[in-house]
């Protein structure tokens, strides 16, 4: 099944760049992909996230493996990407992923990634829990430029596979820390849930799977009646194409806009910008997360650092 899955989305791959953490999940994507598509490796990348030993051990790890195998490894270490190590999940991801874009940047290449069917359930609950609409709702089945091969094969093929094949794996201990919300929805929630309705994971997919195909549709009518201007980092919509909409429909509208200028909106950030919409002054702004603000020009409403 995993060789499978990682043969049929890597196809026609000219160029990938694999993302391996050392556990379970990424190590057998690293076996798969090099089984099946070796020579369009460009580069292992792995992240040291400077938060112990095993963190070190697992980067050692997987550069000794994807040595093995003879392909190029890549090690990112904290300091490379950010000034200090960070005591979040969020925080250790962000650095983590502004690693990975580098890598493929500089191999021109996309980020293959090894999230699994487990890790979209994760992903659909805790969104759902933090009051996700539809958009949000998707999760990774979003369209996306990363790969994810295993997104349809469940972490106990993964498992299985490593044990055949005696890849050797280091599971960062974190995994099981309850501090962090993941950990309890996979360790805790979503076992009780499975004991009472075992059809649980079928239909949160099914339901990611019509917020992906409802997130595709709004950004292609989206993107058919409210342009959006790139001019270097500024993004600018007309004002005159979100004239005539309600609370309702911008709230959907604007987190369309504002993926086209890499900007993710929560549900605070989307409240906001549609307040502004409708009541913004000529020459004011507001901040969002990211590092960016809206600026209501009179002809324009700007998305700029």
């Amino acid at each position: 099944m995993v060789n499978e899955a990682v043969a049929k989305a890597l196809a026609g791959k000219p160029r990938i760049v694999l993302a391996v953490s050392g556990g379970t999940d990424s190590m057998a994507l690293l076996e798969a992909a090099a089984h099946t598509a070796r020579a369009r490796i460009s580069a292992v990348a792995t992240f040291d996230h400077g938060t112990g030993d095993a963190a070190r051990a697992a980067a050692a790890l997987v550069a000794e493996q994807a040595m093995a195998r003879g392909l190029r490894i890549v090690v990112g270490h904290v300091g490379s990407v950010d000034s200090t190590v960070g005591n979040t999940e969020a925080e250790w991801r962000a650095a983590r992923w502004a690693f990975l874009r580098s890598v493929a940047r500089e191999a021109r290449a996309p980020i293959v990634t090894a999230h699994t069917r487990d890790d979209q359930v994760e992903t659909v609950v805790m969104r759902i829990m933090r009051a996700a609409g539809a958009r949000g709702i998707a999760g990774l089945y979003a369209d996306s430029d990363v790969i994810r091969p295993l997104i349809d094969v469940p972490r106990s093929a993964t498992e299985a596979y490593v044990r055949e094949r005696n890849v050797p794996v280091i599971d960062d201990p974190s995994n099981q820390s309850r501090r962090h919300l993941r950990n309890r929805v996979r360790l805790d929630l979503l076992p009780a849930i499975r004991r009472i309705q075992p059809d649980f994971d079928a239909e949160i997919l099914e339901i990611a799977r019509k917020a992906a195909v409802w997130r595709r549709e709004v950004e292609r009518l989206v993107k058919s009646f409210c342009p959006v201007d790139h001019m270097g980092d500024h993004f600018a919509v007309a004002a005159a194409d979100l004239a005539g909409y309600d609370a309702a429909s911008l709230a959907i509208i604007w987190p369309a806009i504002a993926a086209r200028a890499g900007v993710t909106l929560d549900w605070r950030g989307t409240s906001r910008v549609v307040a502004f919409t409708t009541g913004g002054r000529v020459g004011s702004s507001i901040q969002l997360s990211g590092g960016v603000e809206v600026v209501r020009t009179r002809a324009q409403f700007v998305i700029r650092p």
